[in-house]
């Protein structure tokens, strides 16, 4: 019976995926990104339930996976081309389907590698991916701006994203239980980021979009680094 919880709160991630994409299709976009951060704290939540209780199981863990496909694969695709990809043709439904593949092909790779890598991420993991759409989103809405005026931008920017999903890039975990290196080079970057991103917006849009596009170029930095063997890094714990 003690299984049912955390298997319930996993449930509440697809819950509200659907809720999004239900959401984009009434042209409520910025409800939709709401939802996919509400599947993002039902995602966070239901494996710290799982193992407090000790119920952990293979099933909650496909479960899991399912969830995040549809959640912060699937949703933020559809959300990405009905906001503004749409607008750019074959390239906006290219991007859209990249996207949604990339997220698809990042899962099935974490699922069969989780006894190989210890102590980060390889790739973006899907949940950050589909928050950057999610928060981009409301953030464009708050803003009143349309991406499709830069032109091809934003979809280059949606196919970055999954291909930083699919990538080799390290990304800190921050569990503390592995041995990959933050160099201040990054955290400096991050840091400026950061900080641009929020004084040129100065709304909670602003801040969620400063999370989570930080953490994506963060990771890109990171890597950078270590691979020049600059920055003096110290192990991330």
């Amino acid at each position: 019976m003690k299984a049912m919880i955390p298997n319930t709160i996993t449930a509440l991630n697809l819950f509200f995926g659907m809720l999004s994409l239900l959401s984009t299709y009434e042209g409520n976009y910025y409800c939709s990104g709401l939802y996919i951060l509400a599947a993002l704290i039902a995602d966070g939540l239901d494996g710290r339930v799982a193992r407090a209780l000790g119920v952990s199981s293979e099933f909650g863990k496909e479960m899991d996976s399912l969830c995040d496909l549809g959640s912060f694969g699937i949703a933020p695709a559809f959300l990405a081309f009905s906001y503004s990809l749409h607008n750019e043709g074959t390239i906006g439904q290219a991007a859209a389907i990249i996207f949604a593949l990339c997220g698809m092909w990042r899962l099935a790779r974490f699922n069969v590698s989780t006894g190989k890598v210890h102590g980060y991420f390889m790739g973006l993991a899907i949940p950050a991916g589909g928050c950057i759409v999610a928060t981009t989103t409301m953030l464009f809405e708050k803003l009143q701006i349309h991406p499709e005026i830069y032109g091809l931008i934003y979809p280059i920017t949606i196919i970055i994203i999954g291909y930083l999903m699919v990538s080799h890039v390290h990304y800190p975990n921050f569990k503390g239980d592995g041995a990959e290196k933050i160099y201040p080079t990054a955290k400096i970057f991050a840091a400026v980021m950061f900080a641009a991103i929020l004084i040129m917006t100065r709304n909670i849009e602003g801040l969620l979009t400063a999370i989570f596009a930080t953490y994506a170029v963060f990771g890109i930095v990171n890597s950078l680094t270590a691979l020049l063997k600059i920055g003096g890094g110290f192990n991330g714990r």
